[in-house]
């Protein structure tokens, strides 16, 4: 039984996606481990909240500038990975409309050292973010499934970015390189595999067309939407506690955002590896993939709920281990996040349900209601300054998403839910 189940996995190459994709995010959790206790050691816990405040906002640009390209592309490459032609046309289009929204905010932030904006420097400094998001191929090889090269320059970018970080960066007043440097480095990486992936699969250059840039503009719309949204969930409350709250509150929210975030990358990587699978199901037997999708998730279920029990009990070693020093605050707003990768690996099924059904129009309705929630939370506990309701933030939210979520399944799928 096992054997076969094995050998079901290996046939699907749902086993080799896990593998790639989960390298790709043990090496970010890698940068998580090493890289943050270094910065947190080298410029203090009040300068790495600003530098992770200016790194959730050029997470944010990131976003944008994607334009939910990862998603939309791994599957048009998939689609024509055999056709030269038109997966030239595909991987010129996605970097085209990236670029041309890079462009854009450019010439925001060149608008904005004009005024008087809040930690405008940091903000410039983490443009090479955003730029790294630009040229990011990923799609290009998960959708050819041949990540294994990728995965293995991945892992030396992260490396090179500890160095440069343990090297480069000597005080506090060298914090606002932190983020120049990651992007910097990531970027040269990414650059290097579209050189690689040109030659590797002969893409001719396509100029692409109106049409097509219209069409992607288009199509793509609800699916930006939705990663805006999900992205400002967990970053709006970075932004009000620098505004509004308390500087110390900003460092400690920062470190147990990218803990919760580390189990997140486990999470998606696990939901993209099934993803092909999962579709071919539903598109031979609905049944059938109802079944697939609940023993998946049962199974996701259970193996977070383990994982967010230990964050809980040994929250004042991992938050030791991470920061390089004890910190009773992001002890205590560990311990409330704690089952935020539980309750995140509980919905996720649900998120890849109505992607499969291509159901973007419910995906963004949700994130946009949870947008709004999100905003009145993360204003509402940074003036309230309660400690608790800062930890239980995230917590509320993704409870939040699972309701909803489950309510338009079972409202617009009754037969099947």
């Amino acid at each position: 039984m096992a054997s076969g189940t094995f050998q079901r996995l290996k046939k699907a190459k749902i086993l080799a996606n896990f593998v790639n994709l989960s390298s790709i995010q043990l090496s970010n959790a890698l940068l998580l481990i090493l890289l943050y206790p270094l910065i947190t050691r080298i410029v203090g816990l009040e300068a790495f909240g600003l530098v992770m405040l200016a790194n959730a906002f050029a997470g944010l640009l990131g976003i944008v500038v994607n334009f939910g390209t990862s998603q939309s592309g791994i599957k048009d490459v998939a689609v024509h990975k055999d056709d030269p032609q038109n997966l030239s046309r595909v991987f010129y289009n996605t970097l085209l409309i990236r670029f041309l929204i890079f462009l854009l905010f450019m010439v925001f932030f060149t608008l904005a050292g004009l005024g008087n904006f809040v930690h405008y420097e940091y903000y410039l400094f983490a443009v090479p973010l955003i730029l790294a998001e630009v040229v990011n191929p990923l799609f290009l090889y998960l959708g050819t499934e041949r990540l294994a090269v990728y995965s293995m320059a991945n892992l030396v970018g992260k490396v090179l970015i500890i160095l440069s970080v343990i090297f480069l960066i000597n005080g506090s007043s060298d914090a606002l390189w932190v983020n120049f440097l990651i992007g910097g480095v990531n970027s040269l990486i990414y650059i290097f595999l579209i050189i690689r992936g040109v030659m590797k699969y002969q893409l001719p250059f396509i100029l692409p067309s109106k049409a097509d840039m219209l069409e992607l503009s288009k199509s793509n719309f609800f699916l930006v939407g939705n990663n805006i949204s999900v992205h400002l969930q967990q970053s709006l409350m970075l932004f009000a506690l620098a505004r509004w709250g308390n500087p110390m509150w900003l460092g400690a929210y920062s470190l147990c955002d990218k803990i919760t975030w580390s189990s997140r990358l486990m999470i998606s990587s696990i939901a993209n590896s099934v993803y092909p699978k999962a579709a071919w199901l539903f598109s031979e037997d609905p049944l059938q993939f109802i079944g697939f999708k609940n023993r998946i998730k049962k199974v996701l279920t259970l193996a977070f709920l383990v994982i967010s029990a230990c964050m809980m009990i040994f929250a004042a070693p991992i938050i030791y281990l991470v920061a390089g020093e004890p910190n009773a605050t992001a002890e205590t707003v560990l311990r409330i996040m704690s089952l935020v990768p539980a309750a995140a690996a509980l919905n996720s099924l649900n998120v890849l349900e109505l992607l499969i059904r291509e159901n973007n129009r419910s995906i963004f309705n949700i994130a946009m209601v949870l947008l709004v929630l999100a905003f009145t939370l993360a204003f509402g506990i940074s003036i309230l300054k309660n400690i608790y309701l800062l930890g239980a933030y995230t917590l509320f939210i993704e409870l939040s998403a699972i309701m909803m979520y489950e309510y338009v399944i079972r409202k617009e799928y009754p037969v099947y839910a």
